[in-house]
């Protein structure tokens, strides 16, 4: 309450201060006297920059003083101003057309160019001093034009703070204007608020009839009219400048509560819903010193670069509203980034399980609802505000999934209200508040000739330093400016072309098949323009003319990395289409010229070691976003995401994907066509393999061994599939967040027939990378049937035909099949070979032309995902993932390889172009920021994943039977995990022991000999043991099955679901609710249903029970068991959480 006492005493002062300044005590802080202005001509201008300006600089209250003091007033006629040109007239002004006598020209916003008159001196809005792009030709013309421009917002006292501006206005204006957005999107989402009640702020006459409809609103809220599925509504204030506080005068008018930033998570979750909280944040509350320390404003304003904002994580997760009004500088950390806002809209944010909610009644999609931007600074603070609303369209919603903006309030996403003229909507009060600041300022202006030079002019240290340009050049203090221009001229304007400065500019590596969609994709926005480099002049020049904003360039990466540099560094973003041996030589360049890059190919080696160095670069390298590895990876992860979220553990992982010929285009011996150099895929065919299964690591060597062990692929019967492992699944353990797994295997799909052909090329030695002397590009020519007869050690070539098949036969394992390939492939006959150096060379080049594409061919993608899931109530889901795409035809359209390798890169490099994609270094797509919204957008390409599943129900009810425990203990060494198994004694029937044995063995029970329960344990049984024993013998346990130590519980609470069949799936939600607020705090939880009984639960170990039923959503009261006293309380679920944190988190 204190706060709240100060804080309106403040306002207070400034009400009395401005009321000073009306009565013209304004006059006295200036040194100039009214003889220095007599006889000086100043002109108000017409403001023409929007249809809703209404504002001017001066009130017809400040023009009569002006008047006066001696000053010759002009005012351009405009019918538009909130104050009529007879009040001007009234005061003493001249109204009339003609400025151009005036030497001094004052205005509010942005002039346009043809109508700025030269030698004069304008004082305005200008916009300039960030170098905003948009504002850069008005500056050249006011430097061409000889102009003085003082910039209101640079007008400062000594402490750095501004003298002038609307900024009260524009916080009462954007209060206003948020609250009417707010009943709007509240109405959409399902939800009539009193709020529905406030309308825009220019529908007022005046600010006090706005704030009474604020107050009736606020009657409304206090006597309970809020749903309560809203939850607690939280408003946050950024900065405590005049913005801030003119919006807070507004909210002050609802019923409220102030509370720290410490506190707002708690409000957010527990608050009430008969009134608003709110939050004034600080720069120290949400900045943090890089290198540690305190919070230094002084550094701070001198070095923004070494700090970070917290606000994304601290402040932003528990508001449901954000007012901005902060300053930002282009060095400045940011408030919310476009990937911290794709975090904030995740629904599981916003659920609060404690609140009722129905179909009636829905709860909010996410806590942060809304977002008003006072400050309008596009990308500034907030990253994703990347252009201003207009009073005519004020509100956009931010879908940050999708990284777009739509004119609606329903549908996913953020209300955003960033109009850059707030307070015109307010303009007489606005005009007043703002020209009775200026006044003072305006005698020290008049003595401005901008025909002198700068520098003979005694102006006021507030005017001296807001003068940008005089004379044309900018003024010493505003040369940055320039640098700022040069600066992004760098970036931006990077390889010639036609385009604006806006223009996103894309280096393409490579114009084979997959290029076409990746062009198509990022040539619809009309801000990217694509540079398409080949060694191929003809494939660039295609690309080029078939997609707008497409320029083609030919380039060999190898022969001139002179011209790939320069390439490199005229771009925003290069995409490497090329081999992937190359992406390390084109990545170094990227590295050296602070390019973003994209590829669509494994993450190498190479690249590997490239990290930390494109990390110091501060640029990303975003690798595996192609179809395998890419598509491949995105529906893995949502599966896991979703699995983990639910408490689940995946148990098996086999993913197999493949690039096939459409069925009725495989009639070849291989089964198989290629759409590029066949070089890569025969290759795979003798590289080594590695993958998990059964918790064994199994290896295969290289040489061909994949191809021996392929197996049938059953999950499409219809389709002849076969299978084989691909490269090393192993490193996908740990990518993918599955240590869980006992299988993780990756493989490749081929039609059947393919591995055992394969294997016959690789026999002969048609796979080999060696030279070979018959291949030497200098050599005599050749026949295939010879260099067969080579391969085979014949040096006859005049061997007669059968006798040539039957070496061959023999050479391949008396294999038919495999020498009837060879013979259809051509390997057998007179045409001559197109010698490569080395066999694997030129038999990817004979194949390439021979087993290639027709034009009236078709193409065909398969992956499959199979999934085994076990669930916390032991269910096991076998669930299994489908992608199957058909490409068309080279005349008709894309191949099904080109669009599912092509549109990932395409989306992957729009992200990177956006700013969704900020990591640093190699990046992958394992995480939600990027996979989430990449899956989205290939559903909107129509590559869409079809998903099936069965359920195995465990039929051992009994989980003491054979109880698998994990759990983890510094105790127990570095092991990640113990896994621990109860048996019952029953076990002992399937042990063949000797009488001796069997007797030693025997325990008495109950005054009667008897088997005990056996304990196994993988790592360290002796202590395991211990545990067990110790919690046995604390309690006294009697029973034949030993307690698991609550120390050592895998999960600390179960919830338990008790309520009638037609609540299921409220108490369903509710209890995954509470378990993620569980999680939160970093307390296992373990879902359970019948038939698990409390015994059971204690034999695990569980401390404690929490029971839903339906009285539960009723009255919010839910049943609480402690293992320790076996007994059973009531308790508000809403205390729950909290209560049992005390006894469970150290």
């Amino acid at each position: 309450m204190l706060l709240l006492l100060l804080h309106r005493s403040s306002l207070e002062a400034s009400h009395r201060f401005h009321n000073l300044l009306r009565n013209g005590a304004s006059l006295a802080v200036t040194s100039r006297s009214y003889a220095d202005v007599r006889g000086k001509i100043l002109a108000i201008r017409r403001e023409d920059q929007s249809v809703w300006e209404r504002r001017a600089p001066l009130s017809p209250t400040n023009v009569r003083k002006l008047v006066r003091a001696g000053v010759k007033v002009l005012v351009q006629p405009s019918n538009r101003r909130a104050y009529p040109m007879q009040a001007y007239a009234n005061a003493g002004a001249i109204i009339q057309e003609d400025i151009g006598e005036a030497p001094v020209i004052v205005g509010v916003k942005q002039i346009p160019i043809d109508f700025l008159l030269p030698n004069k001196t304008y004082c305005f809005f200008s916009h300039t001093i960030k170098a905003q792009e948009a504002n850069m030709p008005l500056l050249d013309a006011m430097l061409e034009k000889n102009i003085r421009l003082v910039d209101y917002e640079k007008m400062m006292d000594e402490n750095g703070h501004r003298v002038v501006a609307f900024g009260k206005y524009a916080g009462v204006a954007g209060m206003i204007n948020i609250l009417h957005g707010l009943g709007l999107r509240l109405l959409a989402l399902g939800h009539h608020t009193p709020f529905m009640h406030i309308g825009p702020a220019h529908n007022y006459r005046n600010s006090g009839m706005a704030r009474q409809a604020v107050r009736d609103a606020g009657f409304e809220i206090a006597i309970g009219m809020l749903p309560k599925s809203i939850g607690p509504l939280t408003f946050v204030f950024t900065g405590t400048g005049n913005v801030s506080q003119g919006a807070q005068e507004i909210f002050q008018d609802l019923p409220h509560e102030y509370v720290p930033p410490d506190m707002l998570q708690k409000v957010a979750n527990h608050g009430a819903t008969n009134k608003i909280y709110a939050c004034e944040v600080s720069r120290r509350d949400h900045l943090i010193r890089i290198k540690g320390g305190p919070f230094d404003a002084k550094e701070y304003d001198e070095h923004p670069s070494r700090y970070i904002s917290v606000f994304s994580k601290k402040i932003a997760p528990y508001a449901s509203v954000i007012i901005n009004g902060i300053y930002w500088a282009p060095n400045s950390p940011k408030l919310i980034t476009i990937p911290d806002a794709k975090v904030l809209i995740r629904s599981a944010q916003s659920r609060l399980p404690w609140v009722q909610t129905s179909l009636g009644s829905p709860p909010l999609p996410h806590r942060l609802l809304a977002i008003c931007d006072i400050s309008a600074d596009p990308g500034g603070s907030i990253e994703f505000m990347n252009e201003c609303t207009t009073i005519d369209n004020p509100f956009c919603l931010y879908d940050a999934e999708q990284h777009k903006d739509t004119k609606s309030f329903k549908g996913p996403g953020i209300l955003v209200c960033s109009i850059d003229n707030m307070p015109t909507q307010l303009p007489r009060e606005a005009t007043d508040f703002f020209g009775d600041l200026l006044l003072p300022h305006i005698f020290d202006v008049l003595q401005s000739d901008a025909t002198r030079p700068f520098e003979d002019h005694t102006f006021t240290k507030v005017i001296e330093g807001a003068v940008i340009t005089s004379n044309g050049k900018l003024t010493k203090n505003f040369e940055y400016i320039q640098d700022l221009r040069n600066q992004r001229a760098r970036t931006k304007h990077r390889i010639v072309g036609d385009y604006d400065a806006q223009t996103k500019r894309v280096l393409l590596l490579g114009a084979g098949y997959v290029s076409a969609p990746v062009v198509e994709y990022l040539t619809r926005s009309n801000d990217v323009a694509v540079y398409v480099a080949s060694a191929l002049r003809d494939e660039a020049d295609n690309l080029a003319r078939r997609f707008p904003r497409t320029e083609p360039l030919l380039l060999n990466v190898e022969e001139r990395p002179d011209l790939l540099k320069e390439f490199i560094d005229k771009a925003d973003v290069v995409v490497s289409l090329l081999p992937y041996a190359l992406h390390p030589l084109v990545a170094e360049q990227c590295i050296a010229s602070k390019t973003n890059m994209v590829t669509a190919s494994y993450l190498s080696p190479a690249m590997k070691e490239l990290h930390q160095r494109a990390v110091d670069a501060g640029i990303s390298v975003v690798n595996e976003v192609g179809l395998d590895p890419g598509i491949d990876h995105l529906l893995a992860m949502e599966c896991f995401e979703e699995v983990h979220q639910g408490g689940g553990k995946v148990k098996s992982f086999v993913s197999y994907c493949g690039g096939l010929p459409a069925p009725e285009c495989s009639d070849n011996p291989l089964r198989y066509r290629f759409s590029w150099s066949p070089r890569g895929a025969l290759l795979n065919t003798v590289s080594s393999g590695r993958f998990l299964k059964d918790g064994k690591v199994v290896e295969i060597p290289a040489g061909g061994a994949l191809l021996e062990k392929a197996e049938k692929l059953d999950f499409l019967p219809g389709f002849a599939f076969e299978g084989f492992a691909n490269r090393d699944s192993l490193d996908y353990v740990d990518h993918y967040g599955i240590p869980e797994a006992a299988t993780v295997f990756r493989g490749t799909i081929r039609y059947s027939g393919y591995s055992d052909h394969i294997l016959g090329l690789i026999q002969v030695g048609l796979i080999s990378q060696e030279p070979h002397p018959c291949l030497h590009v200098g050599g005599p020519d050749i026949t295939w049937r010879q260099f067969m007869c080579t391969l085979l050690g014949i040096t006859d070539f005049n061997i007669f035909y059968g006798n040539l098949k039957n070496q061959l036969f023999e050479r391949t394992g008396r294999n038919a099949s495999r020498v009837k390939a060879m013979e259809d492939l051509g390997l057998l006959s007179e045409e001559l070979v197109v010698k490569y150096g080395n066999p694997i060379d030129t038999i990817s080049q004979y194949l390439a032309k021979r087993l290639a594409f027709g034009p009236t061919d078709r193409d065909l993608v398969v992956l499959r995902h199979e999934v085994d899931i076990l669930w916390p109530d032991q269910r096991h889901e076998l669930r299994g993932i489908n992608l199957v795409c058909y490409g068309q035809s080279s005349s008709a359209g894309y191949s099904a390889m080109a669009r599912t390798v092509g549109y990932p890169a395409a989306i992957a490099t729009k992200m990177v172009l956006d700013g969704e994609i900020q990591r640093k270094g190699m990046v992958l797509p394992f995480i939600q920021d990027i996979y989430r919204p990449m899956l989205k957008r290939l559903k909107a390409e129509g590559i869409v994943a079809d998903e099936n599943t069965s359920i195995a129900v465990n039929d051992k009810q009994d989980p003491c039977l054979e109880q698998q425990i994990e759990f983890g203990s510094s105790a127990l060494g570095s092991e990640p995990f113990e896994v621990l198994k109860l048996h019952k004694p029953e076990v002992f029937d399937n042990f063949e022991l000797s009488d001796d044995i069997k007797k030693s063995l025997m325990v008495k029970f109950q005054r009667r000999s008897c088997w005990p329960s056996l304990i196994t344990s993988q790592v360290k049984l002796e202590l395991a043991v211990c545990f067990f024993l110790t919690d046995a013998f604390f309690i006294r346990n009697k029973a034949p099955v030993l307690s698991l130590h609550k120390s050592l519980a895998p999960f600390a609470v179960g919830v338990v679901v008790e309520g009638s069949p037609t609540r299921a799936v409220e108490l369903e939600d509710l209890r995954r609710l509470m378990s993620l607020e569980f999680k939160q705090s970093k307390i296992p939880v373990l879902p359970l249903c019948a038939p698990w009984t409390t015994a059971q639960c204690d034999a695990r170990g569980l401390p404690y029970l929490i029971f839903l039923s339906d009285s539960t959503l009723e009255q919010g009261i839910c049943g609480l068991r402690s293992r320790d006293t076996s007994l059973q309380e009531q308790v508000h679920v809403s205390d729950v959480v909290e209560r049992l944190k005390k006894f469970l988190v150290q």
